[in-house]
């Protein structure tokens, strides 16, 4: 189905005025802002509106916070009322009633094992600094320094999440195979590939010279995001706790991407039934606000006062507008939602591949989704049976995508999987028009000249 580029209803002076200015004083290191040249000024629900009258189809959700999309009218009042209520809005880490809420809210959707027996460390308001928290925590119960993180990892951009994110050359951080079907980093891949994965991590710990000695944890994602969209498989998400229990090993899920009901569960470690020691939250629990906590075993709490805090810790309209989402996606089952309407969307993409030999992959969970794009006419790197990933191609499908009124995002370890992080609030109608824009700038894409660009991720 052909899409036509949005009508243009404004002029574009002030819309190119206020680019040109970023483009000036902002600092080198901004991302989106590169490869989205838009000016939003009025957002509702999945739709954005930029400076220049133009429409779009928001598949980013602010790197997956929105899960109800922009400014849902359950967070605008939950918002209004802490306002008109005279609360203050800063007070460190004291407690208040909306504090409270927010805290009784989080632990009734958390998985009924891990929340009987938790404790909750509100952090700075991102998180990289839940991580950070939690890599602390973990150092700090156990009087061990090391840390097993996997490849293709993203914990976010501070020293210690850093250490522990794909690419990082940090020595205390032992890498581990993260298991794939599409380009196994075994070259084995399915059941099997997962199960030398895990065979591969038991041993390096058990072996008194494999140079690993105990470490403080173990960290991982249920599904990889800025890593190209890759969920762990369930059976071995269950051996990672089994063989880190047995061990002493405290274990980290880092849900900050796929929690509330963004995979088809409320929490993503739902899908495998594991109960971690640690989960480290953020994103969608401020309810588009800036918020992010660690929720631990009650053993593990062992710091002294003021081992971890941060002047924003306490933000009371990100508690408030964090209550109303997760009470929201619970009473709505939105996770339910997104799984059925994620499976369908999946379906609609993986046939594709049928019609564009470019599409290398599609992957995901619920409506955390991802097209990892190749080049089927060059020659498979090393033997391997999959073409070699094409970021040049990608780029281009998303440059198409905004064209046609769809906002996307890029990842993966070349930068060559395009990315959907609808919100859990989209129609039927919404989803079949971003998949039907995503297949219209695909053919788009695959008829324009592309030229080779760096392969190294820019978000």
């Amino acid at each position: 189905m052909a899409v036509t580029e949005p009508a243009r209803v404004a002029a574009p002076a002030v819309h190119e005025g206020i680019l040109r200015r970023q483009s000036m004083r902002e600092s080198a290191a901004r991302t989106y802002a590169r490869s989205l040249p838009i000016v939003p000024v009025r957002a509702r629900g999945m739709t954005i509106e930029g400076a220049d009258g133009r429409r779009y189809l928001d598949c980013l959700s602010g790197a997956g916070t929105l899960a109800l999309g922009h400014n849902h009218p359950v967070v605008l009042e939950a918002i209004k009322k802490v306002l008109d209520s005279g609360a203050p809005l800063h007070v460190l880490d004291l407690a208040t009633p909306v504090k409270d809420a927010f805290t009784t809210e989080l632990f009734a959707t958390l998985p009924q094992r891990f929340a009987d027996d938790a404790r909750i460390q509100f952090c700075g308001p991102a998180g990289t600094d839940a991580v950070e928290a939690a890599i602390k925590l973990v150092r700090a119960a156990t009087g061990r320094d090391g840390l097993l993180a996997f490849t293709g990892a993203y914990h976010g951009m501070t020293e210690g999440a850093l250490a522990a994110s794909g690419g990082a050359e940090d020595v205390r951080v032992t890498r581990l195979p993260f298991p794939r079907d599409y380009r196994c980093p075994l070259g084995v891949g399915g059941e099997r590939g997962a199960q030398i994965a895990a065979r591969w991590t038991e041993n390096l710990l058990d072996d008194p010279k494999g140079g690993v000695p105990a470490p403080a944890g173990m960290i991982l994602e249920p599904v990889q995001g800025e890593g190209g969209v890759i969920p762990a498989p369930d059976a071995w998400m269950r051996r990672m706790r089994e063989i880190t229990r047995a061990r002493s090993v405290p274990l980290i899920v880092d849900e900050v991407q796929t929690g509330v009901g963004r995979t088809g569960a409320f929490w993503a470690v739902e899908h495998s039934g594991i109960t971690p020691d640690v989960m480290v939250l953020s994103k969608a629990i401020g309810g588009s606000l800036p918020l992010a906590v660690v929720v631990y075993r009650s053993a593990l709490d062992t710091w002294q006062p003021g081992a971890h805090a941060g002047t924003f810790r306490g933000n009371q309209l990100a508690m408030a507008a964090g209550t109303a989402t997760l009470a929201h996606v619970r009473e709505n089952r939105l996770a339910e939602r997104a799984a059925t309407l994620g499976a369908r969307m999946l379906a609609r993409l993986q046939g594709l591949a049928a019609d564009h030999p470019c599409v290398g992959d599609v992957r995901g969970r619920g409506l955390m989704i991802g097209v990892e794009l190749v080049d089927p006419e060059a020659p498979a790197p090393d033997g391997s049976p999959e073409p070699p990933p094409a970021p040049a191609l990608a780029a281009a499908v998303q440059q198409e995508c905004l064209r046609r009124g769809l906002i996307v995002e890029l990842g993966g370890r070349h930068c060559a999987v395009v990315r959907l992080l609808p919100p859990l609030t989209l129609t039927d109608e919404q989803a079949t028009a971003v998949v039907d824009r995503l297949a219209d700038a695909l053919a788009a894409a695959e008829r324009l000249p592309h030229r080779r660009i760096s392969t190294g991720s820019i978000h």
